[in-house]
Parts: C-alpha cells; structure tokens; sequence
C-alpha cells in the first residue's frame, strides 16, 4: 500500500486517535486484502473487526506500537466471516476486553472454541446502541444489516467522525494497485462495483444505509477491504451507492431471464 505497511493514524487530537493498523508486505495472492483498525481514547483501546487467525501475530505487533494488550477494553466484529472473527478466541486470550457482536451470529461462538460467553455483549438488530469513552465521545453502532450479512453493525466514531463501515465500501484492487486513501471515487468504481452488485440484497437496503450515514455526516468511511474513502470520495461513494442495482435487484441477470 502507497502508505507502507506500518500503519497510519487517521486522526489525533492528542486524547483520542482512530487508527489504521497496516497491512502484510507479502500478502498471499488469492487471499483477501483485509484492513484492521484501532481507536485509542485516554489510553485505552478499542479493535475493530482484528482479523483471522493468519493475522494476528502481525496486528497484535501492529496494536503494540501504539498501546499494551491489557488496555484493550472492546473489540467489534462486525459480522461473522472468518476474516473478520476467526481470532477471536486469540484475542480473548491475549486481552480482557469485551467483545460485541450482532446477537445473530453469538450461537455460532462455540463453533470457534468460545464456551465462556461472559465476555460477549450481543447488539440487537434493532438497538440504538454507544459505546460510551474515557473522553466523553461515544462510538456508535449503526445497523448494516443486509450490506452483505444479514446481522452486521458499522461503527461510527463521534470524536474522529470516521465510519468504521464493515465490508461496505470494499474495494478489490489488482494486485500492485492498492492504496490506503480514496481521494477520487470514479477512477475506482470498478474494483468496487462487483462486490457490492452481488452481496447486497437490494438497493432498498443500500438507500437505506446511505440515509443514516448522510445524516452522521462522516469525514472519512473507512470499510474492512481496500481504501478510506475522504474528501469528495464519500459524498461521491454514496450517491452512487443508493442508485446502485443490486442483490434481487438484478435476479433475472443472475439466473437468467
């Protein structure tokens, strides 16, 4: 990635930061590019969606740089792929923090050698759900349900006003394009457009998604694959996005009219 693999702090007010937690330096051709992130408030960490097994030595050594492992108090996944939650019994035994969850997938914990579940917080479909901070500022769950997982949850950062947004806005590059930032949405559409065409369920759900995120009115969305989108991108990522065909939408292209 043009930014290196160390990883990059997107915002910092001295008290608070959100940052991006890297990426391997020899990533495995055929195996999604996934991105993990940080938020650091007062001195205590919270992880977003810290990846799968493969990745955890390389993201516990990117949390590391910036703050101890016993002072993580939360990890979010937001959904149930492996990329995102099969380290999970890693990190809970690395860490005490919690760990939410949409209360769809918390059955499917056992199944990754979760039995205690005295550490999981499950987030209800419909919750209007904050995480309170240290600093006073909340990181807020917004529901992203049928954005690809039928129980998945973005996270807003009300300090930063970054929009952890799951796999929402990923982008697949080709292999030697990748890049950190999104500056300009339309040179990119393409590396975004088939992902989102086939895994959301339909542009009721996608114009629905975009409303809530226009009314929190993000400075960057930052989602699990490819680029951050900034500056004009996001505005531009979402206008397309609520016009887009998806999902049913195109049924008869999929099986054939």
């Amino acid at each position: 990635m043009e930014q290196g693999i160390e990883g990059k702090t997107l915002y910092d007010d001295g008290d608070h930061k959100f940052i991006w937690l890297g990426a391997d330096d020899d990533f495995r051709k055929g195996v999604v590019q996934t991105m993990q992130y940080l938020i650091v408030d007062k001195n205590k960490g919270w992880l977003l969606d810290p990846g799968g097994v493969h990745l955890f030595a390389r993201v516990v050594a990117g949390v590391s740089r910036y703050i101890s492992l016993d002072r993580i108090e939360g990890i979010v996944f937001s959904h149930q792929d492996p990329d995102v939650s099969s380290g999970i019994a890693l990190w809970l035994g690395v860490t005490k923090a919690k760990v939410y969850i949409s209360s769809l997938w918390t059955r499917f914990l056992p199944h990754f050698g979760i039995v205690d579940l005295s550490r999981v917080s499950a987030i209800e479909d419909c919750a209007d759900r904050a995480l309170p901070l240290p600093s006073g500022a909340r990181l807020r769950f917004v529901p992203t349900h049928f954005m690809h997982s039928p129980g998945a949850w973005s996270v807003f950062d009300e300090k930063s006003r970054i929009l952890f947004s799951s796999d929402v806005g990923a982008a697949i590059f080709p292999e030697g394009g990748e890049r950190l930032f999104i500056d300009d949405f339309a040179p990119v559409i393409p590396f975004v457009e088939g992902f989102h065409k086939r895994y959301i369920a339909a542009n009721a759900v996608a114009r629905r998604w975009t409303e809530a995120v226009r009314r929190l009115d993000p400075e960057m969305i930052a989602p699990q694959h490819g680029g951050v989108y900034r500056g004009p991108a996001v505005g531009a990522f979402l206008a397309w996005l609520s016009s887009l065909r998806c999902g049913v939408d195109l049924i008869d292209e999929i099986y054939g009219a």
